[in-house]
């Protein structure tokens, strides 16, 4: 299984989410449009639970 960060963060980009900046270690740090919110996607996410985690914080519907 490949995992589900490049869908994960194909999703946030079309909502309006942009990478601000890395993490220390795997994370990256996102933060939407407006830049009041903020959200962390692993980049070495294999789990559809965490990547509907991550876009349920984003506001997003569940996806995967």
């Amino acid at each position: 299984m490949k995992g589900y960060y490049e869908p994960l963060t194909r999703l946030l980009s079309e909502a309006g989410w942009r990478f601000l900046r890395p993490g220390k270690g795997s994370p990256e740090i996102w933060r939407n449009a407006d830049g009041s919110e903020t959200v962390t996607v692993p980049y070495n996410c294999k789990s559809r639970y965490t990547a509907n985690s991550v876009l349920k914080s984003a506001g997003l519907s569940h996806r995967f």
